[in-house]
């Protein structure tokens, strides 16, 4: 795993986002790193992470918004396309970790918490486990991801 995911002149003590990756890396640029989360009930789960330690979009200049909101997109769109997800969330609280990040995940209406967020009540037990239930392997829609983000960014 590449351990160059900080601009090294930006981190902040004590924050979780700046000490660690947050999930297996897939892409990055200057900028903006995008990471899998290992969560084997919701497999479809990406952060696009700032690189910097930045609190709050409004932080960024209208150039780097616009930047954040195509990499979030992509990631979207190619969940959309390889996986038809019943729905994809997009969420970016940081209350816990107040460090830049967008989750985008990939909801199906058979997942263990369906339709509450990924944060709620579990509302079922799935079987056979969630990434056995994927149209897509988790290894290739990582290379899917990431050549998206490499084409438009």
């Amino acid at each position: 795993m590449l351990t160059d995911f900080l601009r090294p002149d930006q981190p902040a003590a004590g924050c979780e986002l700046c000490r660690n990756s947050g999930g297996a890396l897939v892409w990055q640029d200057d900028a903006w790193r995008v990471i899998r989360i290992a969560d084997a009930a919701f497999p479809g789960f990406y952060r696009v992470v700032s690189r910097q330690h930045v609190a709050e979009f409004s932080d960024l200049d209208a150039a780097a918004r616009a930047h954040a909101m195509t990499l979030v997109a992509t990631v979207e769109r190619v969940l959309r396309d390889a996986l038809a997800p019943t729905k994809v969330n997009l969420a970016a609280l940081g209350n816990l970790v107040p460090h830049l990040h967008w989750h985008v995940i990939a909801r199906f209406d058979w997942d263990s918490h369906f339709p509450q967020p990924i944060w709620g009540t579990r509302q079922r037990e799935v079987q056979p486990p969630a990434a056995e239930r994927l149209a897509a392997e988790l290894a290739g829609l990582d290379e899917r991801v990431a050549a998206a983000l490499s084409a438009g960014a």
